[in-house]
């Protein structure tokens, strides 16, 4: 994710990546977080997302992610079967325990309407070229509808300020925002979004910080894209100090705001099986300290699959009653393009837009974590909006 646009890949690059996960059976997988370049919302790095700028003090730089959107507005698109494994890369806690009495009913999730960023790459876009004929359909279907802003930087001192900058606006508007958490140390296993926080103990207290901004409002938290299911390329004993510290990031969510939502990271249809992933997920804490599990950030797999992967995932996860999904949708209206190609895929298409009422049960919420037009490195620079994309995404 945070790799993403912060990097502002070339073709040649996004290629090199793609060959280096097909050579790793473990990550072939992964989420495409990022490729952006520029930071969506505060942080200044968050590795795939680069659509939003939010704002908290000055003009926070999240890194390359993607951007924040405004909350949703339109009726979905449709969906479809989504992209392979190797479409998706992205990436992705101080103790202090919150009792499960403290928190909301599953139902909370699907309370609020989405909360969409006013400063983002498309809203920039569309503002500087109104007479340019495919302005309206990005602006309608894109531009308009709410999206994840996410904090790839590790920032301490400022992390706390920018996501208290979304919240309260949130809070303002009467709207959920959607976070993305994007600093986990190793994160991408060294690929294009590498970076985050120098180590284990530095992201607990960074997540510290993250948490003291949540607000006590609804949120929902996409915790580390990434994190749980491209932690193959680690050790054992590293595989399990990062799951430890993903438990406590868990828990002092839900410590700062108990009405926050915690998704934990549930890779997609096309990567790891249903057992293996939600034995990750266990180790991870996402059944003590989570609210549940997302799925699909940055892929391509159509809804339908998702859904009945994240079922399975939470079956096999065991409970407790109550924890659900969130699935990706953001590009996913024509499901999945052939096997390996993951970088700006022709032929995609945006999928369900935005909402927390998807009337499937155990579904929470269909968001747009990864911002549509934003690339992949393959038809503009890694993170960088690109509007033929987000054109051909709009129609596709």
């Amino acid at each position: 994710m945070s790799g993403a646009r912060e990097r502002g890949r070339t073709e040649a690059g996004c290629r090199r990546r793609a060959a280096r996960r097909h050579t790793m059976a473990a990550l072939a997988s992964a989420v495409v977080a990022a490729g952006a370049a520029t930071g969506v919302l505060s942080a200044a790095d968050d590795g795939g997302r680069t659509t939003a700028r939010p704002d908290t003090s000055a003009s926070p730089v999240l890194e390359p992610l993607p951007a924040v959107l405004t909350p949703s507005v339109s009726p979905s698109a449709s969906v479809a079967p989504a992209p392979s494994p190797e479409s998706s890369r992205t990436a992705r806690r101080s103790p202090a325990p919150a009792t499960s009495s403290e928190r909301p009913p599953p139902s909370a999730a699907r309370s609020a309407a989405l909360y969409r960023h006013p400063q983002s790459q498309v809203l920039d876009w569309v503002a500087a070229h109104r007479d340019d004929p495919r302005r309206p359909l990005i602006e309608s279907r894109i531009a308009a509808q709410p999206a994840a802003v996410w904090f790839p930087a590790y920032n301490p001192g400022a992390v706390t300020g920018q996501v208290r900058g979304v919240t309260a606006a949130a809070a303002a508007a009467g709207r959920t925002p959607v976070l993305v958490p994007y600093a986990i140390p190793d994160r991408d296993c060294g690929g294009a979004s590498e970076g985050g926080a120098p180590g284990l103990d530095a992201y607990d207290a960074w997540m510290e910080d993250f948490a003291a901004g949540l607000g006590d409002g609804p949120v929902i938290v996409v915790l580390e894209p990434d994190a749980v299911a491209l932690s193959d390329c680690l050790t054992a004993g590293q595989r399990a100090d990062r799951f430890a510290s993903l438990a406590r990031a868990g828990r002092t969510l839900h410590a700062a705001n108990p009405r926050a939502r915690v998704y934990f990271d549930g890779g997609h249809s096309g990567w790891h099986s249903p057992a293996k992933q939600a034995a990750a997920l266990r180790a991870a804490g996402a059944a003590t300290a989570g609210d549940g599990i997302f799925t699909n950030v940055s892929n391509f797999h159509g809804t339908a699959d998702e859904a009945a992967y994240a079922r399975r995932v939470l079956a096999a996860l065991g409970g407790p009653p109550g924890l659900g999904a969130v699935i990706d949708t953001s590009r996913n209206g024509n499901g999945a393009p052939e096997a390996g190609e993951w970088c700006d895929p022709p032929g995609r298409a945006l999928g369900r837009t935005p909402t927390t009422d998807t009337g499937l049960p155990g579904i929470d919420a269909y968001l747009w974590v990864k911002l549509p037009g934003e690339s992949d490195g393959c038809k503009g620079s890694a993170g960088s909006f690109t509007p033929d994309y987000a054109y051909e995404l709009a129609t596709g």
